[in-house]
């Protein structure tokens, strides 16, 4: 038996003696490029926005007592920021921890990452049980009770600006006690924080409160569908 060795030279690549080797298409990414692509699709998380109190009403957010959320994003409207030259301005540094503000690390391979990936830092209040937390309005933390873990499972989500503004606020709740629910996360518009600036409690929630919910096997209340979709990308 023979066996034979073909050493190949430069000039026999590509005239059927030995295998070209594989060259890379010029057109094709990069692996980097792919990578950031990859990381591009999961900060495109698909948030509805509240830009009425219609809207606001059927999300259901903070619904029904013991929960605190409408009267947690009422504060917020009202007392936490103001809206100055189309800009969200907060009157005090969340990044202080005053009313229970602390950072919300929002990484990409965390369970509840809900809103997008930005190279900006968010902040998350309304844990009642947070150090500084006791500073919010009694009507804030009227229902609170280890008892009654609903009481305590809503938050807002501020994504906070180079220039100390928020160029975003959402508000979501808490499927578990780990976890924040991605389908009850909601982009709050600046025109709504405005709209509940300027009114009295009591008429916002008179205004946003549902009198009835039918109850779903999530172990969560869910007002009735609506066909009309106001969702957008962010």
């Amino acid at each position: 038996m023979f066996f034979f060795i073909i050493l190949c030279s430069r000039s026999t690549y590509g005239k059927g003696i030995c295998p070209r080797p594989l060259q890379k298409h010029p057109n094709a990414p990069s692996l980097a490029c792919q990578i950031g692509a990859s990381a591009q699709r999961q900060s495109s998380i698909m948030v509805s926005t509240l830009n009425e109190l219609s809207q606001l009403k059927q999300s259901g957010f903070g619904q029904p007592e013991p929960r605190h959320g409408l009267n947690l994003l009422y504060w917020f409207a009202h007392d936490y920021i103001h809206v100055s030259n189309g800009d969200i301005v907060p009157k005090f540094k969340p990044q202080n921890g005053d009313f229970g503000f602390h950072k919300y690390q929002n990484r990409i391979e965390d369970d509840d990452h809900i809103v997008p990936i930005q190279n900006l830092p968010y902040y998350e209040v309304g844990n009642l049980n947070a150090r500084g937390a006791d500073k919010l309005p009694d009507y804030v933390r009227a229902n609170h009770s280890s008892r009654k873990p609903d009481s305590n499972k809503d938050r807002i989500i501020v994504r906070r600006d180079t220039d100390g503004s928020f160029n975003r606020v959402y508000v979501t709740e808490h499927s578990d006690p780990k976890r924040f629910d991605s389908s009850r996360t909601y982009r709050v518009s600046q025109g709504l924080l405005k709209i509940i600036k300027n009114m009295s409690r009591e008429d916002y929630l008179s205004s946003t409160r549902v009198d009835h919910f039918r109850f779903t096997p999530q172990n969560h209340y869910e007002t009735a569908p609506d066909n009309n979709s106001w969702c957008t990308i962010l």
